[in-house]
């Protein structure tokens, strides 16, 4: 029987491979296969703490950035062709890349029923530190080439959460003004993140 992780990984290559037809995708994909992507945490210690967490939650994120689009195309914001099918993919599938090769499993030890165990766990050991969004367009773009809608989403998909808008960097809000795509990556983002999925304990 094949594991969450095995279908997750399965269904992301699906996805990937049926809408992203742009020069360089093959090689990102390459890329992807030889790290840890499909079995890493999509955080230490917060959402998708688990192995194959990162997969789930891309996928999540698509999936959410689908029926966001989808809504806001019926509600007349956007126009029907200006977020294309390969765009949700690319931003909803590759947000995050910024967190391959990102995590590392330590063990520590806790206390169950009175007796101590060790337990895994992740910490964070960030072999390149770019950042956050800007890490992920980093990654893709020495692969295969991001309009700039796309680069602007992915780049800008923490909102409130990235530390340069903590430090008073006023960029974000003006990219989601003139992308709603930004805009809404960030949304599916939170959704998947708060509504998708759970912290494990």
């Amino acid at each position: 029987m094949e594991s969450r992780t095995e279908e997750n990984k399965k269904l992301f290559l699906e996805i990937f491979n049926q809408k992203i037809k742009r020069e360089g995708a093959s090689e990102l994909l390459k890329y992807l296969c030889g790290t840890d992507f499909f079995t890493a945490p999509a955080s230490s210690r917060f959402h998708s703490n688990v192995e194959g967490g990162l997969c789930a939650h891309s996928i999540n994120v698509y999936r959410r950035l689908q029926e966001l689009v989808k809504l806001h195309v019926e509600a007349g914001d956007i126009a029907p062709d200006a977020i294309t099918e390969e765009t949700v993919a690319i931003c909803g599938l590759l947000h995050d890349l910024c967190k391959v090769d990102f995590y590392r499993e330590e063990k520590r030890n806790v206390k169950k029923n009175g007796e101590w165990q060790q337990v895994p766990y992740y910490v964070i050991s960030d072999s390149l530190p770019y950042g956050h969004g800007e890490k992920s367009v980093y990654i893709i773009n020495g692969y295969m080439r991001l309009t700039r809608g796309e680069a602007l989403a992915i780049n800008w998909h923490m909102g409130g959460f990235d530390n340069r808008v903590k430090a008073g960097d006023y960029s974000m809000s003006d990219a989601y003004y003139r992308y709603p795509l930004a805009m809404l990556l960030h949304m599916a983002d939170m959704t998947a993140t708060y509504l998708d999925e759970h912290v494990e304990k």
